[in-house]
Order: structure tokens, then sequence, then C-alpha cells
């Protein structure tokens, strides 16, 4: 329509001039008028949903949720040319109560709702999460469809003064916010004075830096993914402090139905991490498992082979139960599903009740 206007003035151009000098202000702005109009429909007609380039991510505030969600950004920019990816970060519940221990302020469930709303309600696609810190189970309409890669899963010593575990003297106090952690270094060191430790990584590096604990214990992935490596004195074996269920590991959740953002960001997925982690998590989901009771469980793939080991301990580490099983990975939550029995066949239940119920 614009062009065929353009042309009928070039070739009358004199039917201008019966205008006189009013012709400016009567011609030029229904010329523009019909310019931003064709650039309009023009715009509609190549991207009809404005949204479809655009991908918001939900994140906490601290350094390592804020690394963890450039990381997923910078990997769908690179792998979706054109995609933007933007960030919203949420302060949660969790992030503001730091005096109290995780289990008695109900677990790390407060660390996602925020973000789950957000979700929910459309301010936001994804959210990405430490896997480790994810409860169980998922607010309808929500799923986890991709874990990926896994960083180093162990736990790991920091310490100002002592090279390793073995060094710490007698009656060292040690922090962490982990009753995993607490039960399992007990059940090695009875003499320990286990010291609760909340707050983000910096803020827990700078209690041992000033002397309130004589070492801490924290995840060895979020000290290199933060580039404070030469911070750990020692990383911790597997048989002295087996990892979390899904330590290491990314997950990210989204909504359900969403089909667009499920294109996305599917070839974010590490299979052999998923596996090992679908397992981890059908044998804390079928134990119950939360930030209030001590369950470690790690898988490893060796080839198709799928092995994990399962681990429930008392309050003082006196009492470790242990559970092993092996399969095809694709049977990675059968999997799951029999070492949580056997743990319960040992007493986990009891265990665990215990917990619950204090």
């Amino acid at each position: 329509m614009l062009a065929g206007f353009i042309d009928r003035v070039d070739q009358t151009p004199e039917s201008l001039t019966t205008y006189g000098s009013d012709w400016h202000s009567i011609w030029c702005p229904r010329i523009m008028s019909l310019c931003l109009t064709s650039d309009f429909m023009s715009d509609q007609a190549t991207n009809p949903n404005p949204h479809e380039h655009t991908l918001v991510i939900a994140t906490r505030q601290s350094p390592l949720a804020l690394w963890q969600a450039n990381h997923v950004k910078a990997r769908l920019e690179a792998l979706h040319s054109g995609l933007s990816v933007t960030l919203e970060t949420f302060v949660t519940q969790g992030d503001k109560i730091l005096d109290t221990p995780l289990a008695k302020i109900g677990g790390k469930g407060l660390f996602v709702k925020e973000l789950e709303h957000a979700l929910l309600d459309g301010r936001a696609d994804i959210a990405v999460h430490s896997c480790k810190d994810l409860p169980m189970d998922l607010p309808e309409g929500l799923d986890l469809p991709v874990i990926m890669q896994r960083e180093d899963p162990t736990d790991a010593l920091v310490s100002n003064q002592f090279a390793c575990f073995d060094e710490l003297p007698m009656g060292a106090v040690v922090g962490t916010s982990s009753l995993r952690r607490k039960t399992q270094l007990l059940a090695a060191r009875p003499d320990l004075q286990i010291r609760d430790l909340r707050g983000n990584v910096g803020t827990r590096l700078g209690k041992l830096d000033t002397g309130e604990y004589d070492a801490i214990v924290l995840a060895t992935s979020g000290l290199l993914r933060l580039k404070l490596g030469e911070r750990i004195a020692q990383t911790l074996d597997k048989q002295v402090s087996l990892p979390a269920v899904g330590q290491g590991a990314l997950a990210i959740e989204t909504r359900s139905d969403d089909t667009r953002v499920l294109k996305l960001i599917t070839p974010l997925i590490c299979d052999q991490t998923q596996a090992c982690v679908r397992a981890e998590r059908a044998m804390n989901r079928a134990l119950e498992g939360g930030c209030q009771v001590p369950i470690a469980g790690h898988a490893t793939l060796d080839g198709d082979q799928l092995t994990l080991i399962g681990r429930v301990a008392n309050d003082d580490g006196s009492v470790v139960l242990e559970a092993t099983k092996s399969g095809a990975s694709s049977d990675a939550e059968a999997i799951g599903l029999s070492v949580a029995n056997e743990l319960k066949t040992q007493g986990a239940d009891q265990i665990l009740a215990a917990f619950y119920t204090r």
C-alpha cells in the first residue's frame, strides 16, 4: 500500500502544489504513519511471537548461583543463534534465615520456592539449581527435564592450618551445615566438634579465616566453579564422606508443558549424569529424604553399568548403614529403589524417623 502511494506521488508531483505551503503538514504525518504501520506489519510477519527468541532464567543472588545461571546462559546462547537469555534474580527465604540450621526451618525447599513461583506465573522460563539442593518432590506443573554434566562430586576439607582430615587434632572444631556430613565425619572421628555453618561460600570461608573453625567442609564443585580450588586442603575420600544425592550436577527446572523451552534446553542434558542422578533421587525419594535427615547417595557409570552406593547414619555417627546395587543404566530408578529397600531392611526407617520426630 505504501509503495503504491509513493508511486502515485512520484508520477504527479504537481498535485501536491494544490495544497500550497501546507502540504508538509498534511502529507508528512500520513507518510510517517504509513511507514510505521508497514514496519510493524513486516516485523509481525517475520516474527509473530516476539518472545520466541528470548528466555528468562530465575536464579538466587549468591555468587555461586549467579555463576551457575550465567554458565547455562552462555551454553544456551552458544547453541541457539539469536536467542537472548536474561537473568531474573530472587532472594529466597533460605537466604534470609541464616542463624538457624536448615533442618529446623523447613529444609532446602526454602531456597527454591520463590524461583518456582516465578516459573509458574510466567515471570521466568527456567530455574537453574544445584541438584543437591533440590527437594525430591516438585510442584504440580513443573518438571526437571535436564541434568547437566557433573563437576567433581566430592566434599572438600578447607583449612588454613591442617593439610588433611587425618591431621586435625583431637577435638578440632569443624563447620558444616549438613547433617549428612556431620554424621559421617563423626563416624570417622568421634572426637571432632561439629558446629553449624550457614551462608554462601564466601561467608563460610570468611568465618574460617577469622578463626571460628579449625576446618570447614564444602562441596568441591562449588569451590572449583568459583575459582577457589586453591582453598581446598583435601578432597575427602568417599569412604569418609559419601556425597549428597545430585552433588556436583546442575539441574534445570521448567514448566512441564512448555514445549518451546524444552526444545531449547534439551541439548544441555548429559545422559551419563542424568542416569546417575535419576538413581540417586529415586533412592532418596523412597527413603523420604530431605535435609532434615542424613542420607548420602552417589552413583557412577562404567560403560553401561551403573553402581549406586547409599548410606544412612544416626545422629552421632555410631551407626552407619550402607547398601550397594549395580545394573544397567536404563534401570537407574529401579536400582535406586533397590538400594533404598536394602537400607530399610537394615533399619534405616527407624534411624530416619528419629530425626523427623525430634
